[in-house]
């Protein structure tokens, strides 16, 4: 028996070479591909604006964010926590309002059958008649008509039930509680280099550890001392602050809480990241 070539198309059998190359060609399928090192957050970046921090400030789970992204991202969500708090109120009072409303017209169908028991008159067989009648204008329903086409409008639709919000305030990375007394400021130590006149933004070696001198990067563990907001390496912390708990700069003692890691950005390395991998869903094409 003689060999098919690939794109033999005699087949009953919708091969994996077929489907894939059909995908390829079409535009269904998953494109995935490698995150390059310009699509890498760097470690000094705010994890909001993507950019250099100016003033950086730190969560207590590492995350670094410039001071005023992030004011601006707690003042926006108390702004929208105080407009749906507005509104579940109003939707609480509306809700007291339709009890009380259902009450008096109970009330009041008691009474009104009440009376109608009680008169025996002639024309009741009429007037049960027009009560009970099945357009859309009777007994004031023209002024409520129901739109057929439109879904909130429909006789079934319901309004949506609006929760009590949250008053916690959540970081945008992490998902934890963020609190505006929490944020610790950092500071990075700049490399001193007389022969290098470009400016702090274009250099590819910026910042150092303020204790070995070494240079500062995503390839580089780092943390930050919580009392004095100095950014070191985490092989200085191992090596020489651990031994003692004595901080080289200013000789203070600290302890193991007030050294947080910093979350850094990613590398070319896939030990260093979690996933380099970015992915494009698309339509999937079906056998």
């Amino acid at each position: 028996m003689t060999r098919h070539a690939r794109n033999c198309t005699a087949g009953a059998v919708y091969t994996y070479h077929e489907k894939k190359k059909d995908a390829a060609a079409s535009g269904y399928g998953t494109n995935s591909n490698r995150i390059g090192k310009d699509s890498v957050k760097g470690f000094d970046c705010c994890c909001l604006t993507l950019q250099p921090c100016r003033n950086p400030v730190i969560t207590p789970d590492g995350y670094l964010f410039d001071k005023e992204a992030i004011l601006e991202y707690i003042l926006s969500k108390k702004r929208e926590y105080s407009r749906k708090l507005k509104e579940y109120e109003a939707q609480k009072r509306k809700e007291e309002d339709n009890v009380k409303e259902e009450t008096v017209n109970e009330e009041l169908k008691k009474f009104e059958s009440f009376l109608k028991c009680e008169k025996i008159i002639v024309a009741s067989g009429s007037q049960n008649n027009s009560e009970s009648s099945v357009s859309n204008m009777a007994n004031g329903r023209d002024k409520m008509l129901p739109s057929f086409w439109i879904p909130s409008k429909t006789p079934e639709a319901k309004a949506a039930a609006l929760k009590k919000p949250d008053k916690n305030i959540y970081c945008p990375v992490s998902g934890n509680v963020l609190k505006l007394n929490n944020l610790i400021p950092i500071k990075f130590t700049e490399v001193k280099d007389p022969d290098d006149k470009k400016a702090l933004i274009v250099k590819e070696a910026r910042y150092m550890c303020p204790i070995t001198h070494d240079i500062l990067g995503n390839s580089v563990p780092c943390a930050v001392i919580k009392t004095t907001g100095d950014v070191v390496t985490m092989e200085c912390v191992e090596k020489l602050i651990k031994k003692d708990w004595i901080n080289p700069l200013d000789n203070s003692k600290i302890s193991e809480s007030d050294i947080i890691p910093l979350q850094r950005g990613g590398t070319g390395y896939a030990a260093v990241n979690d996933n380099l991998e970015g992915k494009h869903e698309r339509p999937v094409l079906q056998a």
